[in-house]
């Protein structure tokens, strides 16, 4: 890639790094990064380099067990502090197959001066990556809109999960979900009203324990999204007995309508929990007036995702004011069945294979969300439920325990591990959708239909491949266009089965 094209593509996701930018030329490949400051200024700086000078690398994101990896490396001593140095430092001892080994959510872009380049993306694809190759060139990006627009009909979604280099192509290094015959094996009923014995309440509950306090790294306050419904105040809970030890408070951010149920609930927990919390109230017509902004920050047309990016995206904007990371609860729901049209599956196979095909395809659905709406504020958004041994544990459970029906509230497994960290009345509060809770969906809905007439539907209903579905997608999707029309949406985003 020509420098030139790499400024304007490093111009184009200034919000996604707003500290600071680094950027060079190696053996014909242009590495470029805008930087989130969470660590230490010198120690976060990129592009990293290896000892020797040949290698270096650009990353998006965390690894979480960084500490465990530096202690196996050959030479652990280390110029900085950063967590993205120690996995440039073991693929460059151990080459791009131990990505594998890390847990953490990344996007990495490798390259050396003897012409080597990987690129690399984590298994469950929390951070983006994009790619586009034509006449031999390959060019990378975290956003599709950092591609110059004759390249945005090459452009597709890299794949969780996987490595690429020039001589090998792509390979998988692993999978959001291990096989079934890796994942932990524990004996239970299938029914739904089954007890839960519990030895395994406990390994539940200590697993995401040990993954959000392991997901309180870095140099700066780590802030919790609370919504006021189960998952999020889990993480809440957890977070801020952590901050207590340390003689401080959590930081919480809620957002909504006035009067709106998440807005309520959320401020009861806060309380309950004892953070410092914060709120941000918005009105119909501020929802309706920062659309046209979200639909091409989260470069997706999705009615669904849409509508609970809207306050996701006035709630981030209200956070970074306070904190440069936040922890969020997204993922419980595809682990542990808390979505009510799973409440329909009545078989342990039916629902384990749901589950499955829903975490992966969070990459390009709710995680492509959760990393828009929070990036365009220069803020990181952490999802401690999809770490790979949080993932690998919840599924490993026996389904049967998390099939709702008569009598048996969605993810009670969850509910039951954490009896007594939250009062009853918000560990079994009902569930509700972000977009819904927060009054957002009602508001949107309405006003995008109207904009549609049917005549208008018919005729641009198959501009993309599947069909628009309805008058409202039709409006989203305009807004997408203008910015990026000639992006294949069938090879770069998701959309959820129903509207």
């Amino acid at each position: 890639m020509d420098s030139e094209a790499a400024l304007r593509m490093l111009a184009r996701v200034v919000h996604r790094g707003p500290d600071d930018e680094g950027r060079i030329e190696v053996a014909g490949n242009v590495l470029g990064h805008r930087r989130l400051s969470i660590v230490d200024v010198e120690g976060g700086k990129q592009p990293l380099v290896t000892p020797d000078g040949n290698l270096y690398l650009v990353g998006n994101g965390e690894v979480y067990n960084h500490e465990e990896i530096r202690e196996i490396l050959e030479d652990g001593d280390l110029g900085t502090r950063s967590d993205n140095e120690v996995a440039l430092r073991l693929i460059s001892e151990r080459g791009p197959g131990a990505l594998s080994e890390l847990l953490g959510m990344f996007a990495f872009l490798i390259a050396g001066e003897d012409g080597t380049f990987i690129a690399g993306r984590d298994p469950v694809g929390i951070k983006p990556l994009y790619w586009a190759r034509r006449d031999g060139l390959v060019r990378f990006a975290s956003e599709m809109r950092a591609f110059d627009e004759d390249w945005q009909p090459d452009v597709e979604s890299f794949p969780p999960g996987h490595y690429w280099t020039p001589e090998g192509g792509l390979v998988e290094f692993a999978t959001p979900v291990p096989p079934r015959d890796e994942l932990e094996h524990f004996d239970g009923p299938g029914e739904p009203d089954a007890n839960i014995p519990d030895g395994i309440l406990e390994k539940v509950r200590d697993r995401l324990i040990r993954t959000v306090r392991r997901q309180m790294m870095g140099d700066v306050p780590v802030g919790v999204f609370l919504s006021g419904g189960l998952d999020s105040s889990l993480v809440a809970a957890i977070a801020a007995r952590w901050y207590e030890e340390r003689g401080e408070k959590l930081k919480t951010f809620a957002v909504g309508l006035a009067g709106s149920p998440d807005l309520l609930a959320a401020r009861a927990v806060a309380e309950y929990l004892d953070t410092e919390h914060h709120e941000s109230v918005y009105t119909a017509e501020d929802a309706l007036g920062v659309l046209p902004k979200v639909v091409k920050t989260i470069e997706n047309f999705d009615p669904s995702l849409v509508r609970s990016a809207v306050p996701n995206y006035i709630l981030a904007e209200f956070t970074a004011r306070h904190v440069k990371v936040v922890l969020t609860g997204e993922g419980a729901d595809e682990i542990f069945a808390g979505y009510e049209y799973l409440r329909d599956f009545r078989t342990e196979e039916e629902l384990h294979a749901e589950l499955v095909r829903t975490i992966e395809g969070l990459h390009d659905l709710n995680l492509q969300r959760a990393d828009r709406v929070t990036m365009a504020h220069g803020l990181e958004a952490r999802v401690p439920f999809l770490e790979l041994d949080m993932i690998s544990l919840g599924l490993s459970l026996p389904a049967g325990w998390k099939l709702a029906g008569e009598g048996q509230d969605e993810k009670r497994l969850l509910r039951q591990a954490f009896e007594g960290w939250l009062p009853d009345d918000f560990l079994w509060r009902k569930k509700a959708q972000f977009g819904d809770g927060s009054g957002a969906a009602s508001v949107l809905k309405a006003r995008m239909e109207e904009s549609v007439t049917e005549e208008e539907f018919g005729r641009e209903r198959h501009e993309v491949e599947p069909p628009l579905r309805t008058r409202e997608e039709v409006a989203y999707y305009r807004i997408f266009a203008e910015d990026l029309g000639e992006v294949s949406p069938k090879r770069t985003i998701g959309r959820f089965a129903t509207t």
